[in-house]
């Protein structure tokens, strides 16, 4: 007899393994140091000394050692230099997307859905008649034999055009992508880290993107001064610059990367703290950090306006909470009809999500 068998909850039984604790620690240090291993080694001891996060069975040197074996970490030989694989860097953008994006539903994989037929990959269960032009692909064998053998008999067995049903396929939508993450000064200034969650909801999008779309195209863009590609495997080493914040550049480079993608679909995401202060005019800079300078945010709102035109929406992750910065978050997106997401410091994970095109406004967990 089939039925369930109840037994008494242990907790020990779905805790993590002392290694998978101490990793989970470890790839949430480095990208707090920007892929320093030695410096988020010399933090992981010292959490170690203070809360005893291993013990004699199990000490930090069987976490390095364990590290190696299942390949999060290399050893130069020659030098005892370590350095960060693949593996890991992946891990830490797994970690950043269960973190940040933990609570989203899981969806078939690969494509935007839409409400359209087409020539797409999943089949419809809709049946409409043949028409000129339709491929031998579409058509329903089982319906087209059933309606000849209705129309003609099974004696005398024909098939007729009137008799062909075509079963579409739901067509699916690509969609290119561009990231835009700022690295200006500004992201550390006062004291205030904001580029390590800048990193985070990063490569939270980028996992997410690259995981859950493939088939989509995803292209990373950083700006301080100027603005310049990065490929996915760099975020983790992101570190902010002695810049101030071009936005503009990072908007025309990303407006020039939209243009050489052949999808129909396009969208920028842009990771900043909301200042924009310098513009590069000819081969000099004009740069104003006090303040929102009015010559440096109407280009900004320009552009928005352009990436509306080209039916780009923008959607800003907004990783500050003074409010003059998020009122000029606020018009920009209004200008672009986009999103915007203005993330708490203190609180990750949580957003305060607003859509301009439509007037929604939530908050997200």
């Amino acid at each position: 007899m089939t039925g369930h068998f109840f037994s008494k909850y242990d907790p020990s039984e779905n805790s993590k393994s002392k290694f998978e604790q101490l990793l989970d620690l470890f790839t949430q240090l480095l990208t707090y140091t920007s892929g320093d291993i030695t410096e988020a080694m010399d933090w992981l001891n010292q959490l170690d000394r203070k809360f005893q996060l291993t013990n004699d069975e199990y000490g930090m040197g069987d976490f390095i050692e364990e590290l190696k074996e299942k390949g999060y970490l290399e050893e130069n030989q020659i030098t005892g230099q370590f350095n960060i694989t693949s593996k890991t860097e992946q891990t830490i953008r797994k970690q950043s997307l269960e973190e940040i994006f933990g609570k989203l539903k899981k969806t078939k994989q690969g494509n935007h859905q839409t409400f359209k037929p087409g020539m797409g990959d999943e089949i419809n269960p809709e049946t409409r008649p043949f028409q000129f032009g339709d491929t031998l692909e579409q058509i329903d064998f089982t319906s087209s034999i059933r309606n000849a053998q209705i129309n003609h008999g099974i004696d005398s067995f024909q098939m007729r055009e009137d008799d062909l049903e075509i079963r579409e396929t739901d067509f699916k939508t690509q969609t290119s992508t561009v990231l835009m993450i700022d690295i200006s000064h500004s992201m550390i200034l006062y004291g205030e880290d904001r580029i390590t969650p800048a990193k985070k909801v990063a490569m939270a999008l980028s996992e997410l993107i690259t995981t859950r779309y493939p088939k989509d195209t995803l292209d990373i863009v950083v700006f301080g001064n100027d603005a310049w590609q990065i490929e996915i495997k760099d975020l983790p080493y992101l570190q902010v610059g002695p810049y101030h914040t071009n936005t503009v550049s990072g908007l025309e480079l990303a407006m020039e990367i939209l243009r050489r993608r052949k999808n129909p679909n396009k969208q920028i995401f842009m990771i900043t703290d909301g200042k924009p202060t310098c513009l590069k005019i000819g081969k000099k800079y004009y740069k104003n950090s006090f303040g929102l300078d009015r010559k440096v945010v109407n280009r900004c709102i320009n552009l928005a306006a352009q990436c509306k035109k080209l039916k780009i929406p923008i959607t800003t992750f907004m990783i500050a909470t003074d409010p003059y910065l998020q009122k000029f978050v606020q018009e920009f997106t209004e200008t672009n009809h986009g999103k915007a997401f203005f993330a708490s410091l203190d609180k990750l994970g949580a957003f305060i999500f607003k859509d301009f095109e439509s007037g929604k406004r939530k908050t997200v967990y």
